[in-house]
């Protein structure tokens, strides 16, 4: 699988308590229901040319069960992916922390664009389609100057740490 639609190919109970395992669908629930509505923090960690780590906020969505985030095309995060594409990204949801490790891909198909813009539209930043990338009157003042690449996160591998009842740690692995 590319993305997280089907379920993790396996799971892996890290909790020392005795809390049981987590299901995946905790925190995709989650991400389906708040990505749109409630103010989420993301963080998108890369590795720079020289092996050193870089990590900065980024505008993300969770849109039909992947995770996109934007970038300015001269931003140190845009320049790490287009040399190593594996990267991290950090959100703290209700009720669970969540770390998605994976590989970000530049989006450049106008039928993803345009629906993920929408998306974006409907959860306030009035972001429109133009040349491949997107474009808005306003945006983070760490994203860079328009227009701003979509990438897609495909999932490897995810750590979520309960922080509300059930409590819990797990990791979730995905086939690529």
């Amino acid at each position: 699988m590319t993305d997280t639609r089907n379920q993790p190919i396996s799971a892996r109970n890290l909790d020392q308590y005795g809390h049981a395992e987590l299901p995946w669908s905790r925190p995709r629930d989650v991400l389906t229901s708040d990505s749109a509505s409630v103010d989420l923090t993301f963080f998108v960690s890369t590795v720079r040319p020289d092996g050193r780590p870089h990590s900065a906020g980024v505008g993300a969505v969770w849109v039909d069960d992947t995770l996109y985030f934007v970038s300015g095309p001269r931003t140190r995060r845009a320049r790490n992916l287009a040399v190593n594409p594996a990267c991290t990204v950090s959100v703290r949801l209700r009720g669970i922390d969540l770390v998605l490790e994976g590989d970000a891909t530049r989006v450049t198909g106008s039928a993803t664009l345009d629906h993920v813009a929408a998306f974006y539209r409907d959860s306030g930043w009035p972001t429109s389609v133009e040349g491949g990338a997107f474009t808005a009157p306003f945006t983070a003042p760490s994203a860079g100057p328009p227009p701003w690449h979509l990438y897609r996160l495909t999932v490897h591998t995810a750590f979520g740490v309960a922080t509300a009842e059930p409590h819990g740690a797990t990791r979730w692995d995905f086939a690529h």
